[in-house]
């Protein structure tokens, strides 16, 4: 979605079932003078269905649609997917009359990913940040994930990577040829091979993060006259002027004044998922370096097993309607059996403490329904269904309980 000229722009999306999914490429305008909203059917040639696309605004109020992702299925339960890199225009002609044109940009176009974050910044260039490129496999995903920046000039139309700088005191030491100057590198070509420093977090429990960092060949070649003091003090300096994003999809990213923030996102490793929570600026106009607003704390990390998502799902999709009827069938059945069975066996189960939540008691005997569930199901049903009826259960007595 994007803002422009009193209306909010909404394009594309999908929707994912248990049975199926389908992918959009429709456009909906919602106007903030009437608050309403209105579909409409632009001219020309439209983007193909797509979801995971980023939408950016032009002087004269076109919108400019980049990437996204889709996926078809090919054959019976094996889907392929398609990270796209095309680019379109939508502009208005006249009154309420939309068109789409498909852009062809020059320059150096950003490689292929998805979960990347755009904004619109100085200049009238679109900033691009981060993103992923999953490698997908049969079984497996493996996600090459970005902390990059690429800006599209809208007058020029042309890609072009953005290169930081340094501070500019340090350039007019590198001009002039001094040696034992510690140069901010990133992004920046340098005849010197740049050396990658791993950087290793370890959350609370055990799981080790790794941060890349690829620092300049002359940060670390102090001579060997140089006391142990300059050399501690090059190498903090050197660090600090290193100081970037981690790798990273999904985040947030907002532009004020010529300085772009990006805020959080997700990285993985192995098969755990990072959600970050850090704060970093840039200014746009100066392009010298990052700055850490707020640091990522791993030990804020909450660990979230597959059934704590199960139940945090089942909890959010209250008083929606279930697209399964088979699994609303068994959620009454055993809501049912519960009712009959609380009257003759409420001593069999693990009481209500008083003013205990619902939050506080489920985990406290979740393995007790998760055994009376199973016990009643059979050993062939699948551990999502007998988990899902076994909260089902411990819901049902925590209510009457409490009533």
């Amino acid at each position: 979605m994007v803002y422009t000229k009193r209306q909010l722009i909404v394009f594309g999306g999908f929707h994912e079932s248990a049975r199926d999914y389908i992918y959009y490429n429709d456009v909906y305008i919602f106007n903030l003078d009437s608050f309403t909203w209105a579909k409409i059917s632009p001219s020309g040639t439209s983007p193909s269905p797509r979801s995971g696309c980023q939408l950016t605004t032009t002087q004269d109020g076109s919108i400019v649609v980049y990437g996204g992702y889709s996926k078809q299925r090919v054959k019976k339960d094996v889907d392929k997917g398609t990270v796209h890199t095309d680019m379109f225009l939508l502009k208005m002609e006249a009154a309420d009359k939309w068109a789409w044109s498909r852009m062809n940009p020059s320059g150096v176009k950003p490689t292929p990913r998805t979960g990347f974050s755009m904004a619109v910044g100085p200049n009238n260039r679109s900033v691009l940040f981060g993103g992923v490129y999953d490698e997908e496999e049969e079984e497996t995903i493996e996600g090459d994930f970005f902390n990059d920046l690429y800006f599209y000039d809208q007058g020029k139309n042309r890609w072009f990577t953005a290169q930081i700088k340094g501070h500019k005191l340090d350039r007019k030491k590198r001009r002039r040829g001094d040696k034992n100057v510690d140069v901010p590198t990133a992004g920046v070509e340098s005849p010197a091979e740049p050396i990658e420093v791993i950087k290793e977090i370890v959350a609370e429990d055990g799981t080790v993060m790794t941060i890349k960092q690829v620092i300049s060949d002359q940060a670390t070649t102090a001579t060997a006259e140089e006391n142990s003091e300059e050399e501690d003090e090059d190498k903090e300096e050197a660090a600090g002027s290193q100081v970037e994003p981690c790798p990273r999809s999904s985040s947030m990213t907002a532009i004020k004044q010529g300085v772009l923030y990006v805020y959080g996102g997700m990285f993985e490793v192995g098969d755990r998922q990072f959600t970050l929570n850090d704060l970093y600026s840039l200014d746009l106009h100066k392009m010298e370096e990052w700055k850490v607003l707020v640091e990522m704390d791993p030990k804020t990390q909450e660990w979230l097993d597959e059934s704590d998502d199960d139940d945090e799902e089942e909890q959010g999709a209250e008083g929606v309607e279930e697209e399964e009827e088979e699994d609303d069938d068994v959620d009454e059945e055993e809501e049912s059996e519960e009712d009959n069975n609380d009257s003759n066996d409420e001593e069999e189960h693990p009481t209500v403490e008083p003013n205990e939540k619902y939050s506080d008691y489920l985990p406290r005997t979740e393995q007790h329904w998760i055994q009376l569930a199973r016990a009643n199901m059979g050993p062939e049903a699948k551990e999502k269904k007998v988990l899902k009826v076994a909260h089902a259960m411990a819901k049902t007595f925590y209510e009457l309980k409490d009533e």
